[in-house]
């Protein structure tokens, strides 16, 4: 999912809490697409009862895959030690493997390499996950809770859309209003049942559970 910039200086978002041990310290950094990534992921902990904040886990959005090469160097210069985990949009694997393995994650990471050192795909981005573990008839449903239901069928008349599966015309209709997109993320995630989250965020939030060894 796409996001707005957080910062250039990644980094110095970690220093607070590493400087601090009696406070929040960081134990992990997650880094995301965008911040919708950031919010779908907080929500997905939340509905396992889960609190990363609490945990210490600092997701950190990325603006953009091709930035992770620029933060894994500012990481490395100012926490080299870090627990480093991710999700990525499937169509950006070969910018988040190639990056890994110049920072030294390993040689030669195919998708389970990657998985092994805590970078998880989503198919085709988060947004295409939670669309499809919600489901048609829970997508709908939240159109008429949320009051899109004018709206939805007046985008569903238009040309280019018209007759195209549910999911796709979903996916356009959340985009095509800057606040819709964080508000149906929000809202698939507080009706879905955790144990339909999906694979990659399930994956992820294991990954960066308290008490993992890391390393391991």
């Amino acid at each position: 999912m796409a996001g707005r910039a957080r910062g250039r200086n990644y980094g110095s978002r970690l220093r607070a809490g590493i400087a601090d041990p009696d406070s929040s310290a960081v134990r992990a950094i997650v880094l995301v697409e965008g911040v919708t990534d950031e919010l779908a992921l907080t929500l997905a902990a939340r509905r396992l009862g889960r609190d990363l904040e609490a945990e210490g886990v600092s997701v950190v959005p990325l603006n953009g895959a091709h930035a992770i090469s620029r933060f894994l160097q500012e990481l490395a210069a100012e926490e080299p030690r870090s627990n480093l985990a991710g999700l990525y949009d499937e169509g950006e694997e070969e910018v988040i493997r190639a990056a890994l393995e110049r920072a030294g994650y390993g040689p030669s990471l195919g998708r389970s390499g990657l998985e092994k050192v805590g970078f998880f795909a989503c198919s085709a981005d988060l947004e295409d996950e939670l669309v499809r573990a919600a489901g048609v008839a829970t997508l709908l449903r939240l159109i008429e809770l949320e009051g899109d239901a004018r709206p939805w069928h007046t985008f569903r008349k238009q040309h280019a859309w018209r007759g195209r599966p549910v999911d796709q015309q979903f996916r356009r209709f959340i985009r095509s209003v800057s606040d819709r997109n964080s508000r149906y993320i929000r809202a698939i995630l507080e009706t879905i049942d955790p144990s339909k989250l999906p694979r990659p965020v399930r994956l992820l939030l294991d990954y960066i559970e308290p008490g993992r060894v890391w390393g391991e």
